[in-house]
């Protein structure tokens, strides 16, 4: 019965991305937006396949791939909100975004807090 949630039951239909609280809760972060609170919580998902797939630099940093194509259709946007979504969390310290020309795209470092 698919009606209601039940108490002992597991429910494996859902996967869910994390979005620390304390982007929620903290006065520093009450001027980022909602949508760029929830790409850094799409970036730190792909932290875990980059540490699959050993995406590392010469420090021993994790880094993401994840072009501003992919952040337009993750995020239902166009590429002039997506950049400016990437600058806020720049400007936030949230991640480091280092280019790479040519039309490849840019390496991300998601920033701890």
């Amino acid at each position: 019965m698919d009606d209601y949630f039940y108490y002992q039951e597991e429910d494996r239909r859902f996967r869910f991305f994390a979005i620390p609280k304390v982007l929620l809760t903290h006065p520093y972060y009450a001027g980022l937006r909602c949508e760029a609170k929830f790409l850094y919580g799409l970036l730190l998902d792909r932290v875990t396949l980059s540490k699959k797939n050993g995406w590392k630099d010469e420090f021993g940093r994790i880094f993401v791939y994840y072009s501003i194509k992919n952040i337009m259709k993750d995020l239902n946007c166009a590429h002039g909100k997506a950049e400016k979504l990437l600058a806020e969390l720049e400007e936030y310290g949230l991640v480091e975004r280092k280019r790479q020309g040519a039309g490849r795209p840019s390496i991300l470092y998601p920033i701890p807090f």
